[in-house]
């Protein structure tokens, strides 16, 4: 099976849920007049990755100021169900595309905040989401930890089995082995990391489980900030997360990318068959395996 797939390196409409996905409709837009039949957007592209952020928070103290901060983001962030998880649904059915959207997730009863990644199929609508199961020094300030029953699941779609881990999440061997035990084709990693290092990882994730690596980035600048964040800046911060976008072959080879200091789409055409050829000498969770030495548990809740 071929799947043409498009992976969109581009800044939110920081902090505005409404404008973020007015943007991400024209995005997605683009990618089905491309031809794409999915599509993956950055980690927190709804409603933005709040870099260099501190919501008024040090040890021992937190301000007014910062909580007020926190209350804007939880605003406009995305709430499941909602109107706005309707809308993607429905821009996913009008342009026949699997949609994979980096979120920030709000929670209506508990107030707490996630980072997550939402599966949503053209037909069936949204299928589940993946919630970051440890976030990042100071984004554990904002984001609370998944829980195990939200967070390492891979869908069995049409155009193929999909499933990932964000950002630092992937240098957890045991989070990756527990996607791994589920076979995805197509292994997502959506990250904040715009390091010159991180394209390796995704090359090692594809060399380790022999199927397609769709590494996705938001590339933002000084002035995708409105005005009234600039003050937690410093001068010279001009690009706030250069991208590095980029797709990797189950040999651990760049198809497309990474694609630095600029927004753009990158779109390739995979072959499923690729996956299963690449079986042929490392298979992570088959031939590969030494079941008599290591077991392998998962604990959901």
């Amino acid at each position: 099976m071929q799947v043409k797939v498009a992976v969109v390196q581009a800044a939110s409409v920081f902090f505005d849920l409404q404008k973020t996905l007015d943007k991400l409709e024209s995005l997605v837009i683009e990618s089905a007049q491309k031809g794409c039949q999915f599509v993956l957007f950055p980690e927190s592209f709804i409603p933005g990755y709040p870099r260099k952020f501190t919501f008024g928070a040090s040890v021992g103290l937190r301000t007014d100021a910062g909580r007020e901060l926190y209350k804007t983001y939880w605003q406009n962030s995305l709430q499941l169900p909602s109107p706005e998880l309707t809308q993607i649904e429905r821009i996913a059915r009008e342009n026949n595309v699997f949609l994979v959207v980096g979120v920030t997730e709000r929670d209506a009863l508990n107030g707490s905040l996630y980072c997550s990644l939402i599966y949503v199929s053209p037909t069936q609508g949204y299928l589940g989401k993946h919630q970051k199961i440890k976030p990042t020094g100071v984004e554990r300030l904002i984001w609370a930890e998944g829980t195990g029953k939200d967070s390492l699941c891979v869908f069995d779609t049409e155009i193929g089995r999909m499933g990932g881990l964000i950002c630092w999440e992937n240098y957890m061997p045991l989070a990756r082995m527990a996607i791994y035990k589920q076979a995805p084709q197509f292994y997502l990693a959506p990250t904040a990391d715009a390091r010159p290092t991180w394209p390796a990882t995704l090359q090692h994730i594809a060399c380790e489980a022999r199927c397609y690596v769709l590494g996705c980035n938001q590339f933002f600048l000084r002035s995708d900030y409105s005005e009234a964040y600039q003050e937690f800046l410093d001068a010279d911060d001009l690009v706030l997360c250069r991208g590095g976008s980029a797709i990797v072959s189950p040999q651990g080879e760049f198809v497309a990318g990474p694609l630095w200091d600029e927004e753009g789409i990158l779109v390739a055409d995979l072959d499923l068959d690729e996956v299963l050829k690449n079986k042929l000498d490392f298979d992570v969770i088959g031939h590969y395996t030494r079941p008599d030495l290591f077991d392998f548990k998962v604990t959901t809740f």
